[in-house]
């Protein structure tokens, strides 16, 4: 049976997009399962007492560039750092991939590639066209989709991931939880790996627990 990976994240977070790729290579190597969670990542950050980019000290702000770059090479990925039209609402996007899952489909091409219009090719993902058109060129029925995200069953699930995703510990994205352990971050996902490949039991915030 493949074991369960959750993907909390957020279509927002340029961390997400630098790990996407890495993450589905790693989940299709170890024969795992993902549940894909989108995020109201600011939401989440309300709730655990993170901050908002424009809020951060300027230290810290400066320093999230110079590690983007640094990711950006290791990971091989194209990423415009501060691309046109960022910050976006991603809850449009995030509602078709609800809505993919919820009919049976595979959401990581779709997931990417809403991602990559913002990081690399510098589009406006917050454009009901734009989020439909890459749904057509990832061989979804977009306009099927596009009904479905706004259903009460989609709607209440996205809402739902704020207080699951706290339950889970998850504060951050991306954040990758395998039975219960959460390795927050793209740069944790070697550790992921190596966690998958030795079988080992989950790590608790309490080792004697």
């Amino acid at each position: 049976m493949p074991r369960i990976i959750d993907y909390y994240f957020s279509l927002h977070s340029p961390w997400t997009y630098l790990g996407h790729a890495t993450f589905l290579d790693i989940a299709a190597r170890q024969d795992c399962r993902i549940v894909y969670r989108p995020v109201p990542l600011r939401a989440v950050f309300d709730e655990t007492g993170g901050l908002p980019l424009p809020k951060r000290h300027p230290v810290r702000q400066r320093y999230r560039l110079m590690d983007l770059q640094r990711w950006r090479e290791r990971r091989g990925v194209k990423l415009v750092l501060q691309p046109k039209h960022f910050p976006f609402d991603p809850s449009l996007a995030d509602r078709f991939l609800i809505a993919i899952v919820q009919a049976g489909g595979d959401p990581g091409l779709f997931m990417g590639e809403i991602m990559a219009g913002v990081w690399s090719r510098d589009e406006d993902m917050t454009q009901p066209e734009a989020v439909g058109r890459v749904a057509r060129v990832c061989g979804f029925d977009a306009q099927a989709l596009a009904r479905a995200a706004e259903s009460e069953a989609v709607v209440a699930t996205y809402e739902g991931t704020i207080a699951a995703a706290v339950a889970a510990g998850v504060f951050g994205a991306p954040s990758y939880v395998l039975d219960g352990e959460v390795f927050w971050g793209q740069d944790r996902l070697e550790l992921l790996d190596r966690a998958l490949a030795s079988g080992r039991a989950p790590f608790r915030p309490d080792p004697a627990a």
